[in-house]
């Protein structure tokens, strides 16, 4: 049966369906030799090219969705490359054959916590969709007193320059000194949000972490560049968030080759934390005589 194009390409992780949609437009993909155009529709048969380079189109019944949870450090940005030469989050995530990781959302540079990623990129388009309202968790150390006028005015809605905004709730969790910790939950994912709604209310946000998106929790276990793959029961748990249909295998798996899988992505994990490590260590100044 055929399917759309953007729809096939976004489904085998070459990125999110606004993004192959956006690539169709600008003549970047091929259909057996001939520039494809929105709304094409092809079978699995079909030869098809990004940029002159073949591109696999493998039916839904071909491919696992897959789900990575990473804990995002602070200074990371949420982009495939960067002209400064900055660390970008997909630096150490794992390889993946024949598609690549799609991150559901961004967290700005000064954020950390975290941040999932999928090769279905079409799972990644209906997540970020402004109609699927997925509670997302924060933990926000502040700096100062806080009046309490102040934390009504964040639960009851206050005014940003994109429009009204509020936190789902606000609890405060402890702290010491002039540093206090809050946890504070949201139904949307705008640009800076969080941080925007404290400096509404000219609060200093010194750290801000996510802990959860929707029921799926930040591991406590998990390092800072560490990542972990979702189990299938957490995949179909997003699925059935994004209205899609749940999925039936686990790159996972549940055979004799787990035990030894599972000591490989560990020591992928050490290596990606260590890689972070050595990143994040200044270089030696030289001295000049």
């Amino acid at each position: 049966m055929s399917e759309k194009l953007q729809k096939v390409l976004a489904r085998a992780g070459h990125g999110s369906r606004r993004e192959m949609e956006a690539w169709i437009a600008a003549g970047r993909v091929s259909i057996d030799g001939e520039i494809a155009n929105l709304g094409d529709r092809i079978e699995s048969d079909v030869k098809v090219r990004i940029d002159g380079r073949s591109v696999s189109v493998k039916s839904a019944d071909d491919v696992i969705c897959r789900v990575l949870a990473y804990h995002k450090p602070e200074g990371e940005i949420c982009s495939r490359k960067d002209p400064e030469g900055r660390p970008t989050v997909f630096d150490r995530l794992p390889k993946i054959r024949d598609s690549r990781w799609v991150a559901v959302g961004r967290l700005d540079i000064n954020t950390s916590g975290l941040l999932l990623f999928t090769s279905d990129g079409e799972l990644a388009n209906k997540l970020m969709h402004p109609s699927n309202e997925v509670e997302r968790e924060y933990a926000v150390r502040t700096f100062g007193e806080v009046p309490e006028a102040a934390v009504q005015r964040l639960r009851n809605g206050v005014t940003l320059e994109d429009g009204p905004a509020h936190f789902d709730s606000i609890k405060p969790a402890g702290g010491e000194g002039i540093n206090q910790w809050w946890h504070v939950t949201l139904n949307e994912g705008r640009n800076r949000e969080v941080r925007r709604l404290w400096e509404s209310q000219e609060v200093q946000v010194s750290r801000l972490i996510r802990v959860r998106y929707g029921m799926v929790e930040l591991p406590k276990s998990l390092p800072r560049g560490g990542w972990v793959e979702l189990t299938m029961e957490q995949v179909n748990y997003l699925r059935q968030l994004a209205g899609l249909e749940l999925e039936t295998r686990s790159f996972l798996g549940t055979d004799k080759h787990s035990v030894s899988r599972s000591k490989v992505k560990s020591a992928k994990i050490r290596r990606a934390v260590r890689k972070h490590k050595v990143a994040a260590k200044p270089k030696p100044t030289r001295q000049r005589s």
